[in-house]
């Protein structure tokens, strides 16, 4: 089973052993060989890394990576089997734990799509998180579109925004043929939205807008195309700083 992980980087890191792992630079356009395959060759989007953040890894496995299966991952934060024990026991030998091919191949036979376990907000909804941390008018635009292009999708669309839980990261691993649907529906949304959201006065952060709209948009296309799932832990290969995060949570809602 040909199967290809994307691991998105931006830097030099320790990086996994098994070869189905394939390491990313992603914005690699203009940027220091980092001695790894980059995103920046054949058909790509390269040169939109700021804007785009790890989709132009996707856009480029997209357009020009052939195998069976396909997944993405992050240089610090992968999919893994291991429970929180076994966590704590090999807390030095993190490589260890991130799924083998193996255990993939046995994953796939059962379900059309691996994805990390659902982030809980609690006490605000998808809709109003993004409200908090983002500029709202660029999700009510991406809706817009997807009223105008693909009509079919709303109610997931409605349905994904007044929950509370959500698939980050954009991390998955399903069928190349299925991958590559997700792209064209995706990009098409993505690239519509670029032409109609004015982000020059946005900071670095805000301008990263679209691999932030992508993340509720793909749970928007899992929700529509009800594909057997299943969730999976992710383990971080560094420390969280949870007291920052917390902080900025706070920060958030105060603002708004």
């Amino acid at each position: 089973m040909d199967i290809k992980i994307l691991v998105a980087t931006h830097k030099k890191y320790q990086m996994p052993v098994e070869s189905m792992y394939l390491p990313l630079h992603v914005g690699r356009e203009g940027k220091e060989d980092l001695g790894y395959q980059g995103d920046h060759t054949g058909d790509n989007i390269s040169i939109k890394n700021s804007n785009y953040c790890e989709l132009t890894g996707l856009y480029w496995a997209w357009k020009n990576l052939k195998c069976d299966y396909i997944g993405l991952c992050h240089y610090r934060r992968y999919f893994t089997n291991e429970n929180l024990f076994q966590k704590i026991l090999k807390r030095n030998e993190k490589f260890d734990l991130i799924l083998k091919k193996s255990e993939i191949e046995e994953l796939v036979k059962e379900y059309d799509v691996i994805l990390p376990k659902k982030r809980n907000y609690y006490i605000e909804t998808v809709w109003t998180h993004y409200k908090n941390a983002h500029h709202i008018k660029d999700l009510e635009e991406a809706k817009q579109i997807i009223e105008e292009k693909y009509p079919q999708y709303i109610d997931s669309f409605d349905k994904v925004m007044n929950g509370t839980q959500l698939h980050i990261y954009n991390m998955f691993i399903m069928q190349k043929e299925e991958f590559d649907r997700y792209c064209e529906w995706l990009f098409d949304i993505l690239f519509e939205l670029e032409k109609r959201v004015d982000i020059s006065n946005y900071d670095n952060y805000q301008k990263r807008i679209y691999g932030f709209i992508s993340e509720r948009l793909f749970n928007v296309w899992l929700s529509y195309q009800k594909l057997n799932e299943k969730e999976t832990l992710v383990i971080n290969m560094e420390k969280v700083k949870w007291s920052t995060k917390i902080m900025e949570f706070i920060i958030r809602k105060f603002r708004s």
